[in-house]
Order: structure tokens, then C-alpha cells, then sequence
């Protein structure tokens, strides 16, 4: 074979592996309680041992971005080495009365609160350093919340590649099909972040997602 012709077959390749993203930011994005720390949590276990952060019953439990660097999950002969940031849930509305029901006292309330609004408008600017965002949504739950369409709004003006998360099919009331007929648009993926049932069907919809569009 020729040289030129050597160079020719091969410079697709040699392109595409020097201009491969080497540090994708994944970001899991969703209204509270959803389950994206849980989410986080079975991820993080089972490609680096260890939980990424506390989970609890109250809502936003998780009030500040959380990250873990180097994560690398694989799937077959496949492999993706990528940051996972672990967003606070998104609300159009936090009153500080909310968190009276659970035992704090009104001064403790008021700080989470604060806090929780403080996570909010971090998670919104954090969309811009986002390459990837998984929208984790309570299956239980009506997916055409204000919330979950102010979230998927926001990302569609971005042009960020989205991938739902359809959590919590554990449970009795769990129903997939309303989440896909909410979002036709993109690919949803049923999945227990509890149990971690589902996470090979979640890792090969990621992976086909980040082949898509090239990163």
C-alpha cells in the first residue's frame, strides 16, 4: 500500500482518538427526593467502592454540587472515564415551613432553606459545564411537573445531551410508559438506584448517547 494511501485509511482514526474528550462532566439533574444521590451512590459504589453522598427521607438533603472525578464504568469491550456531578434538587418554590414538619426547630429551617435556594441557582449555572445530563424523575410520580419541564426546557435551549432516568421501578406505583409519553424525545431508562436494578441498560443508553454526539 502507498503511503498516501496508508495515511488516508488511517487519519480518521488517528483524528477521532486525539480529539476525544478526556474529561466528560456527567451531571445528574432532577427535582428533590427523585433519587439522584441514591443514583450517585450506585454508580460511585461499584466503580470506586465507595458513596458519593448522604441520602435521607427529607428534601434537599443534597444542598451543595457534589463531584467525583475519574469515574470509569464499562460495557462490554466499551469503557467511558467521566466526572459525575451530583446536583441539589431543582424547585421553583422552597419555604422553610416545609422542613418544620420533620422536627427542626425554625431556626434550622430557615438555614436549609437558604441553603437548598443557594443549591438551586448553583445546579442552573452549573448546566454550562455540563456535557452529558441525566434527568433522574420519580417514576411514582406525574413526570409533567412544572419543575421537570422547566429542567428538560432548560436543557433543550442548551443543546445538552439528555438521558432520563425513570428511578424507583421498585415500587407498586412505578409507571415508565407515563414517563416516555412525557418525553418522547429522549430515551428513557427504567431503573431501582435503591437496589441498583437497571444500571447495565443505563450505562449502555450512556454510552450510546456520548458515541452520538461525539464526545
Amino acid at each position: 500500500m502507498a503511503v498516501s494511501g496508508f495515511i488516508a485509511r488511517f487519519f480518521p482514526f488517528l483524528n477521532s482518538l486525539f480529539q476525544r474528550r478526556t474529561n466528560i462532566k456527567l451531571g445528574l439533574y432532577g427535582p428533590p427526593n427523585a433519587g439522584k444521590t441514591t443514583m450517585a451512590n450506585s454508580i460511585c459504589q461499584e466503580c470506586l467502592g465507595e458513596d458519593m453522598g448522604v441520602v435521607s427521607n427529607i428534601a434537599h438533603e443534597t444542598r451543595e454540587i457534589q463531584v467525583k472525578e475519574q469515574i470509569t464504568i464499562k460495557s462490554g469491550k466499551k469503557q467511558l472515564s467521566f466526572t459525575l456531578v451530583d446536583t441539589p434538587g431543582i424547585a421553583t418554590k422552597i419555604d422553610y415551613e416545609d422542613f418544620l414538619k420533620y422536627g427542626m426547630n425554625e431556626r434550622e429551617a430557615k438555614r436549609r432553606a437558604k441553603e437548598a435556594t443557594k443549591g438551586v441557582i448553583d445546579s442552573i449555572k452549573w448546566l454550562d459545564d455540563m456535557d452529558t445530563v441525566i434527568v433522574v424523575l420519580d417514576s411514582t410520580k406525574d413526570p409533567m411537573s412544572q419543575v421537570n419541564i422547566t429542567i428538560i426546557g432548560n436543557l433543550a435551549a442548551r443543546n445538552i445531551p439528555v438521558l432520563i432516568v425513570a428511578n424507583k421501578i421498585d415500587l407498586k406505583k412505578a409507571d415508565i410508559k407515563r414517563v416516555r409519553a412525557a418525553f418522547p424525545q429522549y430515551e428513557v431508562v427504567g431503573i431501582s438506584a435503591k437496589y441498583g436494578n437497571n444500571l447495565t441498560e443505563f450505562y449502555d443508553a450512556l454510552f450510546k448517547i456520548v458515541e452520538k454526539r461525539g464526545l
